[in-house]
């Protein structure tokens, strides 16, 4: 063999040979790539501390991800707000939200409405609430709405419908009030840390809901054996689980599967699924639903903006009109995309 042939075998055998290395290079990477599955993520709708709706749901959301051999992994924040930015970045996949966080969710950010929750009574619904010390100058609803500018009030996030919209919508806008200059201060918190403010004083009246009231008489019955409700709502929806409208549709389906029969089955382990849904405060399990159902909460808002119109203060009677014209546009534009999901 001549040197130029011998060159040239030796060129072939270190191509061969870099070929190979770098196969057993990328063989590996490429296993772990094709192993590598995305993670289904929970969003959690905050009830107390984001720690505390964490650990309420944690053995539900252990036996979704063995039931679908699929890591879960929570998006549980501190704020309604928080929530609902992460659903509109797309970083969750599946969702417990209250009606005016699962309106946005569905109209703007490609979720759709499959279940919703179904309270330990079987009601499908709950309450908001006002409460004050028992022991305190507020007796009642009349006495709290006799005094303009002495009281403190801790209130829900705007987001937040027993928070927030319920009270607004059916105490204050119907009588021409706006809790944000009735009273003489105003705080924005959870449901659990305003109850703590009545007891503790630092507040006169708190907004809420019976579910975070039972809770919360869980949590420290001392506490809440000094709290009286001076005001209850009318039947609001309880909340609903979403879906992302992207989702592999098997997955998505088995998703939705394991949700809708969880808590039903029979024997020892139907037993401990329901015993997993009661560390959810008031859950009792989840029944079938569709986007319709958040009509309710769409009503509420209409009210609640429509009451505002009328009773605020306008350079003119036609600015006023074409407000409340606004309203009602908005209105049947929102009807209409819920029935078209």
């Amino acid at each position: 063999m001549d040197a130029r042939t011998s060159g040239r075998s030796g060129g072939r055998l270190r191509r061969i040979r870099n070929l190979l290395l770098g196969l057993a290079c990328w063989l590996p990477v490429a296993a772990l790539a094709a192993d590598a599955v995305e993670p289904i993520r929970f969003g959690i709708l905050p009830i107390g501390s984001a720690a505390e709706s964490r650990e309420q749901w944690r053995p539900l959301l252990a036996d979704l991800e063995k039931r679908l051999g699929h890591p879960i992994t929570t998006v549980s924040v501190s704020s309604y707000a928080g929530l609902s930015g992460a659903i509109g970045d797309q970083r969750v996949d599946i969702a417990f939200l209250s009606g005016r966080l699962a309106v946005e969710a569905v109209l703007r950010q490609h979720m759709s409405v499959f279940a919703q929750f179904q309270r330990n009574d079987g009601a499908r619904g709950n309450v908001a609430l006002l409460i004050v010390r028992a022991d305190g100058p507020i007796h009642d609803l009349d006495s709290l709405l006799a005094h303009p500018g002495r009281w403190r009030y801790a209130r829900g996030e705007p987001l937040s419908v027993t928070g927030y919209v319920a009270p607004e919508a059916e105490v204050f806008a119907p009588r021409g009030l706006n809790s944000d200059t009735f009273f003489a201060r105003v705080r924005v918190g959870n449901h659990q840390n305003n109850a703590l403010a009545v007891v503790n004083g630092e507040v006169d009246v708190a907004s809420g809901n019976n579910p975070d009231l039972d809770l919360f008489r869980r949590n420290f019955p001392d506490q809440a054996a000094q709290l009286k409700v001076i005001w209850r709502s009318s039947l609001i929806p309880s909340g609903v689980l979403v879906v992302r409208a992207g989702m592999e549709p098997a997955l998505r389906k088995q998703l939705m599967d394991f949700m809708l029969g969880y808590g039903k089955g029979g024997g020892a382990a139907g037993e401990r699924e329901r015993d997993n849904l009661a560390r959810i405060p008031d859950l009792a399990g989840f029944v079938p639903a569709s986007s319709l159902v958040l009509r309710s909460f769409s009503d509420m808002e209409y009210t609640l903006q429509r009451q505002q119109a009328l009773h605020g203060r306008w350079v003119s009677d036609a600015a006023r009109d074409a407000r409340l014209r606004q309203v009602e546009a908005d209105h049947r534009q929102v009807l209409q995309q819920l029935q078209a999901h």
